[in-house]
């Protein structure tokens, strides 16, 4: 049985112009590899802050899935690189690689966005749900197992609640349309056309 594990973190785009700000010194460099600041730059060759941003919280979304609570990030042992069709790909070594196996940790899938002046990253992966995990994580050994946790379907009133399918308009088909939507509907009489295009 696996377990799935999820982390997520936010990065504001204000952190990434502290961190190329001149007078500070290379400190990015600690952060991403050679080839993620590579892949990090617009078009003219400028430092990319919406993909930096990105990848520093895919970065920090993929080490909270390692339990290594307390320890430091292995930064460079995370990149974020381009994968298979554009989409964001992780690449661990090092100890970041040995937090994962140590882990048990099965493939990692990221995703990223960013808008209004923050990029936000999910990452997710899965773990044997009867393999101990790294003390101080929260799915350590110590905790009780996913089948051993009470459900809410377990609750003394959970058969008492009412359901959507018990009210009394559930079964009443006059609020479903009797035929489809076709394209003489008001609706998508509009156009459909994008705007600026002819």
């Amino acid at each position: 049985m696996t377990q799935p594990l999820i982390g997520v973190d936010l990065v504001p785009f204000s952190r990434v112009r502290e961190l190329l700000d001149p007078g500070i010194g290379p400190l990015l460099r600690r952060y991403l590899s050679a080839e993620e600041l590579t892949v990090s730059r617009t078009p003219d060759g400028a430092p990319d802050q919406a993909r930096i941003a990105g990848r520093l919280a895919a970065k920090e979304a993929v080490f909270k899935l390692l339990g290594a609570v307390g320890r430091p990030v292995p930064w460079q042992g995370i990149e974020v690189l381009r994968g298979p069709g554009g989409r964001p790909g992780i690449r661990l070594s090092g100890r970041a690689a040995e937090l994962a196996r140590d882990a048990g940790l099965g493939p990692i899938d990221v995703s990223i966005s960013h808008d209004a002046g923050f990029a936000i990253a999910v990452a997710a992966s899965s773990t044997s749900a009867d393999r101990p995990r790294a003390s101080g994580h929260p799915h350590a050994s110590d905790h009780p197992r996913a089948s051993d946790r009470p459900s809410i379907a377990d609750h003394p009133r959970a058969s008492d609640r009412p359901s959507i399918a018990d009210h009394p308009r559930a079964s009443d088909r006059s609020l479903v349309p009797d035929h489809p939507l076709s394209f003489d509907h008001p609706i998508s009489q509009q156009s459909a056309t994008p705007k600026g295009m002819p």
